[in-house]
């Protein structure tokens, strides 16, 4: 006869309270881990982009777009990450870089790709000036402690070949100075080919979207697969 019926349920439930608390359980002879309810929500983390109107959508639906794609892409490889789209049509580095600080502060990326520079290119901005502001906005993300993307892209062949190399060997530069992975073109397989890009001729289609985010998966993967590592 049980004398304390207090005792006996104590007795009783405190392995089961243990086993749901692990999420254990044990059924017949076999051992099965069920993950907790607490392990089933973690945050994802955040991956930023800062661009301009080929990052932004321009003249597409913006779930067209290869940012909304690139979500798709991390999602369905199994990365826990959200993305985050802050591109503005028309941004010059020097209006990202005014703009950077305050992302990074409400968002606490990850990590930062940075699609930035091709309107200084096409408005004849000094090289001097897009590379400082290059450099202060990657300065800023390695502040924070995020990692980064750099996105280049080629700009049309009637600007000249010695400005257009001049504008490219600019994004090489930056890269090996800071270490920071670059996808030296963004539209690489989509500028050279009219079908793909809308008539004004500097913004891709909807139909192109695709491959411009198979090229920046292409650098952002190793990063993704890089931070997974680490933790």
């Amino acid at each position: 006869m049980i004398k304390n019926y207090s005792d006996y349920l104590v007795s009783k439930l405190t392995p089961v309270l243990l086993l749901i608390m692990t999420g254990t359980f044990v059924i017949g002879s076999s051992l099965m881990l069920y993950p907790t309810a607490y392990a089933a929500t973690k945050t994802p983390q955040t991956i930023l982009v800062l661009g301009d109107s080929l990052s932004g959508s321009y003249g597409i639906n913006a779930d067209e777009g290869w940012v909304s794609l690139l979500q798709q892409q991390v999602s369905q490889h199994g990365f826990n990450y959200k993305v985050v789209n802050t591109s503005v049509s028309g941004d010059t580095t020097r209006t990202g870089l005014s703009r950077i600080e305050p992302a990074l502060k409400t968002h606490q990326p990850d990590i930062v790709i940075i699609a930035l520079g091709g309107n200084d290119g096409l408005r004849g901005l000094p090289f001097s000036e897009i590379e400082n502001s290059l450099s202060r906005i990657i300065e800023l993300c390695k502040t924070q402690g995020a990692d980064m993307l750099l996105v280049g892209v080629r700009l049309p062949p009637n600007y000249g070949q010695a400005y257009t190399d001049k504008f490219a060997e600019l994004y090489r530069r930056l890269a090996d100075r800071y270490e920071v992975p670059l996808v030296a073109r963004m539209l690489d397989q989509v500028a050279d080919n009219r079908e793909l890009m809308q008539q004004d001729g500097i913004h891709p289609t909807a139909e192109a979207q695709p491959l411009v985010m198979e090229n920046v998966w292409a650098g952002l993967k190793p990063v993704l697969d890089q931070s997974k590592a680490e933790k």
